[in-house]
């Protein structure tokens, strides 16, 4: 008996577009600059990293983010990220994070071949800066 011919691969989903909104929704999200000044392992969370951000403000920010399996804490501290600043507070295993930054990932779910990268700014700007 002849062997079956191999199946081809299936291609990776292509992620669904979300909902079309309106330009006044969009405006309502505050993106800001801000510098990571500290840089742990969240201690309940193996997908988490926990952020101490200096976000122009005068008071510290804490954000929770789901980045650990792509980032070493020691590799973030120092830059620049960009956050959504004024998200609503929530609880994560007991830590509360105060925003998200955002990142960008191809579409792969599995952390073998996922890439997932911290937008950052082109180049040096004042924590606080609002993204526009």
């Amino acid at each position: 008996m002849a062997d079956a011919a191999p199946t081809p691969a299936t291609p990776a989903a292509e992620p669904q577009p979300k909902p079309q909104i309106t330009f006044d929704e969009f405006a309502r999200v505050d993106l800001r600059v801000a510098r990571v000044v500290k840089a742990e392992f969240h201690p309940s969370a193996d997908k988490l990293l926990k952020l101490q951000l200096d976000d122009g403000s005068g008071t510290p920010r804490q954000i929770c983010a789901g980045i650990r399996a792509y980032y070493k804490p020691e590799d973030l501290v120092g830059k620049l990220i960009v956050i959504v600043a004024n998200l609503a507070p929530r609880m994560l295993r007991g830590e509360e994070s105060r925003g998200m930054l955002l990142a960008a990932g191809d579409p792969p779910k599995d952390a073998e071949t996922r890439r997932v990268v911290v937008l950052t700014p082109m180049a040096d700007i004042s924590p606080g800066a609002i993204v526009s």
